[in-house]
């Protein structure tokens, strides 16, 4: 029996800080990886972000925030352009959300013109680089269930550390 407590005293630490960083990564933060020039400009190929899991689970999504989607195969990193029940309509490069023209300082290139309406509990999400990316024009609105968290904040490569909104 003491060579068991001895080796409990020994290993709890360790098991203790395993289930701690188990329990962040999968509910708190978590690292994730750009793949792509979908979100070129404002992220490039490569970064390394950090997935705020929490922070979306507790507050609502906003038009233009950057948020990570599971598409059933891989993660895409996109930005929220249509919220939930609303008509997004891109004509001639310019956004309009149910009628009404708002500035979309974050898209570059051309997006070719289309109508959409959003279903209730479903983002419509864009990449910033339009001429360049696989997103809710192909895939379809994302249910909220299919969206994993919000992300802006890069912490490599190091010169492009901080925060991306």
């Amino acid at each position: 029996m003491d060579k068991f407590k001895k080796i409990l005293k020994e290993y709890l630490p360790y098991v203790v800080i395993l289930v701690l960083v188990l329990i962040i990564k999968y509910n708190v933060v978590a690292p994730i990886r750009v793949n792509g020039r979908s979100m070129n400009n404002t992220l490039k190929d490569g970064d390394i972000m950090i997935l705020n899991i929490i922070g979306y689970k507790t507050s609502n999504l906003k038009r233009f925030d950057i948020v990570v989607v599971d598409n059933g195969k891989d993660y895409l990193i996109k930005r929220v352009i249509g919220l939930p029940g609303e008509e997004v309509e891109y004509i001639d490069n310019k956004l309009y959300i149910n009628g009404k023209l708002v500035k979309d300082k974050y898209g570059n290139g051309n997006t070719s013109n289309f109508k959409v309406k959003v279903k209730n509990n479903s983002y419509f999400v864009l990449g910033d680089n339009r001429e360049d990316s696989l997103d809710s024009r192909y895939y379809g609105s994302f249910n909220k269930k299919k969206i994993l968290g919000k992300t802006n904040f890069t912490v490599f490569p190091f010169n492009r550390f901080g925060n991306k909104k």
